[in-house]
């Protein structure tokens, strides 16, 4: 079984972590701090707006601020096809 998140990277996602700064109505003067990471395609990030999208309509808190952080571990100059077997001693 391969894992899903390797298969993702494969497809060219990459590891996107965001900073959602929100309010919550019973402390609106009280900005905090949730962290979400997963596997998206930058630039568009596709699954970060979904899951906003699920947060204005789902969670009774008010955004403030996204911040995002994005790279691409697997580059098409780092990962390529071996055809060999390596032996360690």
């Amino acid at each position: 079984m391969v894992d899903r998140a390797f298969i993702r990277q494969l497809q060219g996602y990459g590891l996107t972590i965001a900073e959602i700064h929100y309010y919550r109505p019973d402390a609106p003067s009280l900005l905090q701090l949730f962290v979400w990471q997963e596997y998206d395609l930058a630039p568009d990030f596709p699954v970060l707006f979904e899951f906003l999208d699920h947060w204005r309509s789902e969670i009774d808190a008010a955004l403030h601020s996204v911040r995002i952080a994005h790279d691409q571990l697997i580059r098409p100059s780092e990962w390529r096809a071996v055809n060999g077997v390596i032996s360690i001693d």
